[in-house]
């Protein structure tokens, strides 16, 4: 697995390559924006480990060109930061963020978030053969999707849009997604019409997955900003 560290304090840049190493991760380290995109484009990274503030470009700005322009490779993205304000996470994340650690940080921590995020299995383009979380399976290439309930499982009746919705949340839990980034995704440049069409789709899948849908526990409403799917990757 290749680990790319955006990081622009030295130090700390050392410590986390010191630690994955010895989990058997191969990594590379660079201290500014723009030489990340670069390093991203030469070398297709499976994940990076992306500080906010960091020169040139900053880690915000970064994790969305990434996310823009993911290529044969969509990696994961852990951001760091100094700041533990909710407000600076719900950004980071609704740029295109999967997981978010404050400074100071647990190097042992970070690797078993590193690995928390690769066993969802390595993304192709966006997409893996089975999505698996504590309520869910999906598996992409049978189009098929089941929830785990008291011991066995009950299949879902998913239209095409609520499956590929579904898949878009469970490919990064905990990521925030707002109504723009839900339309390119699920639809990309073949959509007209009013954005707040998502509200409609979102609800009809919270009715087909939510044991109370006017109160949900997997698909959260993250209030100005869009939507959040919630649940333990397995």
């Amino acid at each position: 697995m290749e680990i790319l560290i955006v990081e622009d304090e030295a130090e700390i840049a050392q410590l986390i390559q010191l630690y994955l190493e010895k989990e058997g991760f191969s990594c590379r380290t660079c201290r500014d924006g723009i030489s990340a995109l670069q390093i991203f484009q030469e070398q297709k990274p499976d994940l990076i480990i992306l500080d906010l503030m960091i020169p040139g470009l900053d880690g915000l700005e970064v994790c969305a060109r990434v996310r823009q322009k993911p290529g044969s490779k969509d990696p994961f993205i852990l951001m760091l930061t100094a700041k533990g304000e909710e407000l600076d996470r719900i950004i980071g994340l609704s740029t295109g963020a999967d997981d978010y650690m404050v400074k100071p940080f647990s190097p042992k921590e970070l690797v078993a978030r590193v690995r928390a995020l690769l066993r969802r299995t390595m993304r192709q383009g966006g997409q893996t053969q089975v999505y698996r979380t504590q309520n869910f399976i999906l598996d992409v290439d049978q189009r098929s999707a089941v929830r785990q309930k008291d011991d066995r499982t009950e299949p879902l009746d998913l239209t095409t849009l609520e499956f590929d919705l579904l898949s878009t949340f469970m490919s990064y839990p905990g990521r925030v997604w707002n109504r723009t980034q839900l339309i390119d995704k699920l639809w990309g440049s073949n959509f007209f019409g009013d954005e707040r069409v998502v509200d409609t789709h979102i609800a009809r899948l919270r009715k087909k997955i939510e044991p109370d849908p006017a109160n949900p526990t997997f698909v959260k409403t993250v209030i100005g900003v869009g939507y959040r799917f919630e649940d333990i990757a397995t």
